[in-house]
């Protein structure tokens, strides 16, 4: 073989080994590159993988229902579709676009401007819209629509609308208690989401269920006092009755004195919590609870209850009134016109201001505070209501005459509409207080006696000439064959300037049956600028509508003898 020959072949074989060579170098190096993997990276590559795949998501709780006393639904919870979209996805075609405007009501072109903007279109998740119907939200997934997806939730709703809205408050859009009886029970409501774990493609897709971790728990469902009946029938009388008064606003109260349950509690004007969230706060209060006021001339029944207790006064004791007014201090206290010589029962009836200052001035100093202050004013009525107010009782070291005075007819104190229903339980109960509730009870509760027994009944007797009489302030609030006592109250609103002569707060709180007492109903109707605004002839007819109703649902026997 010639020696070029030689040279040739030698470099064939020499090439031949080194790609040999390489390519077992090659060989090792990804052997040993996946036996790193494998064995000494093997814990971090599985997280890293399933950080990108695999998840852990809520499975939503269904929320307790919020039930009346006889187990109708007040508040309850459906299932609904949140539609969210990735911006990054999101690419419907023409008939799509017309199937969101469809379905979801939405324009295309404001969708279009929303998913434009710069913070969002680099998001990979965006609410389209939330609470839609199930029927819809399934319809849409039809369309097949790119980047646009369904999510399972909750949503409330309330059967009642504004009959008790502001009772029993409103839920936001994740389900959970805002306002009024579902932000006080929340916890109790809302239940435990459950957990699971999922597997996602690289789009974000579900694609399999890995498995459940915690399974959910529903809510408790929460049994409320109330009777929707009863809450119809008021909430439907008070809107009238402030619509007819031209006034501000209203509420009324039905209160059960042998349990202390609260059967209605509504006000007026009112929302609908199914689809009003921007009517604004001051609607959503439960002003039966959260607002305070001076409670007037319905104060003076416990004025004429201490004088009584003293054994100066009886029913039909005299007091000149005479010439109308009396000066006390630096100050003077009058009545509309000049009454004379009247009984003790008699100031009831006129709700006079001067028979009443006298009776009071009789008594020992303390005695009516302590009297107020036993029936409940001054004191939170524990009905874990958010946003409840106390109301004002000062005590008072030394009692001046003249803020002892005004004390008896009500001014220079505050109090809640529930507060007032609770001292009047008092007097339909025999001198027992009882806790109120908004809750049903199960079980009978245990009382506190803070009257004596006969007191009552005697001051239930001339509570009923109030309204029974030809010349008592409660005549509108007769009831057709029951016997209803009760006591109407008129104060003047504080004003910037101090008290206007022309607004005021008009009440009246009554008991029936007097003979066997079982309803209490306030009334009170804030800045009625109609004909009349005195407490009697305002509130004292829509009174006689809601207690004569309550009645009959109750079927409550009449005791008045024609």
């Amino acid at each position: 073989m010639s020696s070029g020959k030689k040279h040739t072949v030698a470099f064939i074989s020499w090439r031949f080994y080194f790609v040999l060579v390489a390519i077992a170098l090659l060989v090792t190096v990804l052997i040993s590159r996946v036996v790193y993997l494998t064995l000494v990276k093997q814990s971090f590559l599985r997280t890293e993988g399933d950080a990108r795949t695999v998840r852990v998501v809520d499975i939503p709780a269904f929320r307790g229902m919020i039930l009346d006393r006889h187990g109708h639904p007040l508040a309850v919870s459906a299932e609904v579709y949140s539609i969210w979209v990735n911006p990054q996805e999101f690419a419907p075609q023409g008939g799509q676009w017309r199937s969101l405007h469809r379905y979801l009501n939405l324009n295309p072109q404001e969708v279009k401007a929303q998913l434009a903007h710069e913070k969002i279109k680099k998001r990979e998740f965006y609410y389209l819209k939330r609470g839609v119907d199930p029927d819809l939200a399934l319809s849409l997934k039809k369309s097949k629509i790119p980047g646009l997806y369904l999510q399972k939730e909750f949503k409330r709703f309330y059967p009642e609308g504004e009959v008790a809205s502001q009772l029993l408050g409103m839920t936001n859009v994740d389900d959970r208690g805002q306002e009024g009886m579902e932000l006080a029970f929340n916890d109790w409501l809302q239940g435990v989401p459950g957990k699971k774990v999922v597997m996602r493609d690289r789009l974000g897709h579900v694609i399999a269920d890995v498995k459940l971790l915690q399974d959910q728990k529903p809510g408790r469902h929460l049994v409320l006092s109330v009777d929707s009946r009863i809450q119809y029938l008021a909430y439907r009388e008070l809107r009238a009755g402030v619509q007819e008064n031209q006034a501000h606003s209203g509420t009324a109260i039905v209160l059960n004195p042998k349990t202390g349950e609260v059967l209605a509690m509504v006000n007026y004007p009112s929302f609908n919590p199914n689809h009003s969230r921007a009517a604004g706060g001051a609607i959503y209060r439960n002003l039966a609870i959260t607002d305070v006021f001076e409670p007037g001339s319905t104060i003076k029944t416990f004025s004429a209850a201490c004088a009584l207790d003293t054994g100066k006064f009886k029913p039909d004791t005299l007091i000149d009134t005479h010439p109308g007014w009396i000066r006390v201090g630096h100050n003077v206290v009058h009545d509309n016109k000049n009454n004379g010589v009247i009984t003790l029962t008699q100031v009831l009836q006129l709700s006079s201001d001067v028979g009443t200052t006298k009776m009071i001035l009789g008594v020992p100093a303390q005695q009516l505070w302590s009297l107020l202050h036993q029936v409940g004013f001054g004191e939170s009525t524990n009905v874990e209501f958010p946003g409840e107010q106390t109301g004002v009782l000062t005590q008072r070291r030394i009692w001046s005459p003249f803020m002892l005075a005004t004390l008896s007819f009500g001014y220079g104190m505050s109090a809640t509409p529930l507060q007032l229903a609770r001292a009047y339980g008092v007097l339909a109960n025999g001198g027992i207080k009882l806790p109120v509730t908004l809750l049903k009870r199960e079980e009978p509760p245990v009382g506190e006696p803070v009257m004596k027994a006969a007191m009552t009944r005697e001051m239930l007797n001339i509570l009923e000439t109030v309204v029974s009489s030809k010349i008592g302030t409660g005549k509108p609030a007769q009831v057709p064959g029951y016997r209803v006592a009760g006591k109407s109250g008129t104060v003047r609103m504080l004003g910037a300037g101090g008290y206007q002569a022309h607004h005021h707060m008009s009440t009246f709180v009554g008991i029936a049956p007097v003979s066997n007492p079982e309803l209490v109903v306030v009334v009170l109707l804030r800045d009625p600028l109609g004909k009349h605004y005195y407490g009697g002839a305002v509130s004292g007819p829509i009174f006689s509508k809601i207690m004569e109703g309550s009645l009959r649902i109750l079927n409550i026997q009449p005791d008045a003898v024609a």
